[in-house]
């Protein structure tokens, strides 16, 4: 069993695209309109992605984390070279917000343009897979 995807609603679906594309080379799966004729699209890889949606609504533009309330905190991605992604963020205008090297590997939290937190972790060893 793997996680296949993550459903996220966007302000501006172009924006997000471009920021995960640059960042971590996510590829384009399919983009579009969903049945309710919002844009969308499906970023990643053959085997898991990001389901984006770009809301219809004018207002909030952030979203809500908070690690003391039930609710969606992050979703994290394995990286190979944490440093030099570490280093395209910061090209990008966005800095960490926490920074930790424990076991099993070094990780970063970011907040990505439409505020998720976003975590990157680079393991020490393999990580498991199936």
């Amino acid at each position: 069993m793997f996680l296949e995807h993550v459903n996220l609603t966007v302000k501006d679906l172009n924006r997000t695209i471009d920021f995960y594309r640059n960042l971590l080379g996510l590829e384009i799966r399919w983009q579009g309109k969903n049945t309710d004729g919002k844009l969308a699209a499906h970023i990643g890889d053959e085997k898991c992605y990001l389901a984006l949606f770009q809301t219809l609504k004018a207002g909030k533009e952030m979203v809500n984390r908070n690690y003391d309330e039930v609710g969606f905190n992050h979703f994290g991605f394995v990286v190979d070279d944490l440093a030099t992604l570490r280093q395209k963020l910061i090209d990008q205008g966005i800095t960490p917000h926490l920074e930790a090297d424990y076991e099993p590997g070094k990780r970063l939290y970011f907040i990505d343009p439409d505020g998720f937190e976003v975590e990157l972790v680079q393991y020490d060893s393999a990580p498991i897979t199936n």
